[in-house]
Order: structure tokens, then sequence, then C-alpha cells
């Protein structure tokens, strides 16, 4: 489906997004995170990079333009990754187009949880921002500051269209 045909449906056609919505999306955001590491250590690389394929293909929406991420760990002129190949190497690293990249998806995880601090729903389009905890193996805990955009694309799936992350201040 074109963004014309997207932008020409009406709010009738698409079904409105709710907060438990929200709640799936970043739980399942958190399963795609914790399934790369498990492919890392279990079949290496180019498993956690087919697994992180196509997490990114189910979560993200990249089938609807260029998704707005901004990483946790990123700088200079990567700091902002609006293509799927900038967003797979940000979580599995290994990439010699993106040389700072250290596989953030690749570091262990095994749950992650969140805390909201606020949402705002407008139709067929939402924006989550909080906090996510990620788990390693170890049980060393990492907060993340998170804000999500979504987007419901013409087949009703949430789409994640921005992802900012960033660690807590601290003074």
């Amino acid at each position: 489906m074109s963004l014309l045909t997207l932008s020409t449906m009406t709010k009738e056609d698409i079904e409105l997004i709710t907060v438990e919505d929200l709640a799936s999306a970043r739980a399942a955001w958190g399963q795609g995170l914790v399934a790369i590491s498990e492919a890392f250590e279990a079949e290496g690389i180019e498993k956690a990079r087919q697994v992180a394929s196509d997490v990114l293909d189910g979560a993200y929406g990249y089938n609807l333009g260029p998704v707005l991420f901004k990483p946790t760990l990123s700088g200079g002129e990567q700091t902002f990754r609006t293509t799927k190949p900038g967003a797979l190497s940000y979580f599995v690293g290994h990439d010699p187009e993106y040389p700072q990249d250290g596989g953030f998806g690749i570091k262990g995880w095994r749950e992650t949880r969140s805390e909201t601090a606020a949402a705002f729903i407008e139709g067929d389009v939402a924006m989550w921002m909080g906090w996510i905890y990620c788990i390693n193996k170890d049980g060393d805990v990492t907060k993340v500051d998170k804000t999500f955009g979504y987007k419901k694309d013409a087949d009703g799936v949430l789409r994640i269209v921005l992802h900012h992350s960033s660690l807590p201040y601290s003074a």
C-alpha cells in the first residue's frame, strides 16, 4: 500500500490504538531484544542478524517510510538511523558502515520491563515515553529513557515510527 493510499484512509478504515496496544508493542519489542541476545549466544552473529532483521520487520514502520530512530549509544554523523540497515547495525554491530556500533541487542539480555511516564493517543497514531529496564543474564539492570511513536499501518499492525533512546541524566 502506498503512502498516498494510507493518507486517504479515514479514521473509520483503521482501528484506533489503545493503551493495551501500546503495552503489547513494548512487550513485543522487549521479547525481540531478548531473542536477538539469545540467538547471538546460541548461534553467533549471523543468526542474531537474522533474528534482528525479523524483529525490525515485525515491529518497525520501514514499510511506511523513514523511521525516526535515535539509539541510546550513537553519536556524530551516525546519531540518527532512519533506515533499516542503520537500525540493524545498532542492534547487532559487526557492520563496517557503522564502526562505533557494539551491538546493543547482543548484550546478554534476558528480560525487559517498562514504566510509563505518559502516553498520547490520537486515532491511529500514538506516542509513549517512559523507562525501559533491560535485565541481562547476570541480573544487572540498565535503565533507558525511551520515547516510542507508533502508527497503525493499513493492515492494522502497530508500527514503531519513532524510537528515541537515551541514558537517564545524572548530575
